[in-house]
């Protein structure tokens, strides 16, 4: 098995997804949005579900963090929650696997540990845990994960919200955690990816800022609102 850091440089990693219910949501549309990001700099994607994952691999040359995003009734874990989920993007193509590193129960029962070693055992793939606490990133390089990622931090009911970066968690890891630490979550401006790889971030995944223009644009409307004068209701 390859080490993280012989299969994904420093630097940027760019989150090429598109749910259902957004205009980029379709075959194909991925991994010309994953090219645009290669021929932009980019190290790396992390892409979402075999369909675009495979797209990928074919469009452009950059190494795949792959995720498989799935909900299962009465579980809150649905990044990569499975041994089956991970097998799924392993084939299509996915040269890391990314997965929920909380400790919330997953479906079947599967431990952390043993999905991680399963992981690596059977499909041959480093594992990045998605994180939002100290304590979870920890952990889940005790559990056997090559990297940790503080993709979940807002997004657990036990985690700070905040509308910018965690750089608390960031920090925190990067001290504590023995492994490469990826920087992930709200980074919405060249500036921030800067200042995380500054901190010691091994790379900084940004998702929104990049691939979501609906995002991009509302962004810049809210800032424009402003200035405006304030629009009639109509009747």
């Amino acid at each position: 098995m390859k080490r993280f850091e012989e299969i994904l440089k420093r630097g940027l990693v760019v989150s090429c997804q598109a749910r259902e219910n957004e205009p980029l949501y379709g075959e194909g549309i991925m991994a010309r949005m994953a090219l645009a990001a290669e021929i932009g700099g980019a190290v790396g994607i992390r892409a979402d579900g075999s369909r675009d994952i495979s797209d990928i691999k074919k469009k452009a040359s950059l190494p795949v963090i792959g995720i498989y995003k799935t909900k299962t009734e009465g579980y809150d874990v649905y990044i990569t929650p499975t041994f089956d989920a991970a097998r799924t993007i392993a084939l299509a193509g996915a040269d890391i696997i990314a997965i929920d590193g909380t400790a919330r129960p997953r479906p079947n029962g599967e431990a952390l540990t043993s999905l991680i070693y399963r992981i690596h055992e059977e499909l041959g793939l480093p594992v990045m845990a998605d994180c939002s606490t100290l304590d979870e990133g920890l952990a889940a390089v005790i559990a056997g994960a090559n990297a940790v990622s503080t993709t979940l931090s807002g997004y657990t009911s036990y985690s700070p919200k905040m509308e910018e970066p965690d750089l608390e968690l960031l920090k925190e890891l990067i001290q504590k955690a023995n492994v490469p630490v990826v920087a992930e979550g709200r980074y919405h401006y060249p500036e921030q990816a800067g200042h995380a790889i500054q901190l010691g971030a091994y790379a900084v995944v940004v998702g929104g800022a990049i691939t979501r223009p609906q995002e991009i644009t509302k962004r810049f409307v809210n800032k424009i609102d402003k200035y405006l004068p304030p629009k009639k209701r109509r009747v």
